[in-house]
């Protein structure tokens, strides 16, 4: 008998131990969101994990209620040292550290199957638990909320994508991490520079000459300027030259109301949201002395969120910047 109610007493305080670092480490608003998926697990945690401070008082009060009445009654059957020795030994062992680590690990999972024995105790020790709890919470305020930074939530997305566990791949990954670090880059880093770009002065009349040239370059849009580069004026579309008439000026076909005019430190997904809400597919990017920079497109924009070079059937070099760059230097 005296070994059964040893037996009963240290199962209890590992119980105790255990449900006290388990449930208290799962958090409220990830068990939210697994409920929002229909994990049922979550669902039944989540009664017992809403009243944290109720929750930890009521586990740490029957843990040291439970400690204590071992050491009592270890004391009654044997010296003090002993006693002590032995009681100290069963709760670091079995009451502490076995019930903690396998608790950590599966904490969901034996939370869920548990929830209804936390009810129990929550019910016995509430008037003695609820005042204590109730001026925990009106000192303490709600609980802190898990806030991620874009560069942990990246980090998060690495890690799952690295594991067999996990339903991340590798595409999924990558093109999340571009979608968290996109809006911290401007036009600049994206944009096509002056220097390579196919652009056309508001007089030039249309030739047979100049329809090859725009067809060798592949463009579809390409800026349209007055006197000078730096004076930007519209856009002409490939698609408009469709069974053009020779001879025909560049100002009687070009779309005026379709250039988009951006600072070259205009952030990306402020640019998007430019393009959105403009209906177009190219801006003009201008330093701070209003002098043309270069061309950026929503095509440039979708590559840095997938971070992956788009090239299609009319492109001839795959980065633009590059050429610029190899240009300069020769």
């Amino acid at each position: 008998m005296t070994y059964l109610i040893v037996i009963f007493l240290i199962s209890l305080s590992g119980l105790f131990s255990g449900l006290t670092l388990g449930l208290l480490s799962l958090d409220k608003n990830e068990l939210k969101r697994k409920i929002s998926f229909g994990d049922k697990e979550a669902k039944k945690v989540y009664s017992v994990r809403n009243k944290g401070n109720l929750l930890l008082c009521t586990l740490l009060l029957g843990n040291v209620g439970v400690n204590s009445a071992l050491a009592v009654f270890l004391g009654s059957i044997a010296n003090g040292f002993t006693a002590g020795l032995t009681a100290t030994g069963l709760i670091v062992i079995f009451g502490e550290i076995i019930p903690q680590a396998t608790f950590a690990r599966y904490a969901l999972k034996i939370g869920a199957r548990t929830a209804w024995l936390v009810k129990v105790f929550i019910f016995i020790l509430f008037p003695v638990c609820w005042p204590i709890s109730w001026i925990l919470d009106k000192a303490l305020g709600e609980e802190m909320q898990t806030i991620y930074s874009k560069k942990e939530l990246m980090k998060i997305i690495e890690e799952h994508g690295g594991t067999k566990e996990s339903d991340v791949d590798a595409d999924e990954e990558r093109i999340v991490k571009g979608a968290l670090s996109y809006s911290d880059k401007d036009a600049e880093s994206i944009m096509t520079p002056r220097t390579v770009i196919f652009a056309l002065e508001i007089n030039v009349i249309i030739d047979e000459k100049l329809l090859n040239k725009i067809k060798e370059e592949g463009f579809t849009r390409i800026p349209i300027y007055k006197d000078s580069i730096d004076n930007v004026v519209g856009i002409l579309y490939a698609k408009d030259l469709i069974n053009i008439k020779l001879k025909t000026k560049i100002r009687s076909i070009y779309r005026k109301e379709k250039v988009l005019i951006i600072s070259k430190d205009l952030k990306l997904d402020k640019l998007l949201n430019k393009f959105i809400k403009t209906k177009t597919h190219l801006a003009c990017v201008k330093n701070e002395y209003q002098s043309f920079e270069g061309v950026a497109t929503l095509e440039d924009v979708i590559e840095e969120i997938l971070r992956l070079e788009i090239m299609d059937e009319t492109d001839k070099v795959p980065d633009l910047q590059a050429k610029a760059r190899k240009k300069a230097k020769t």
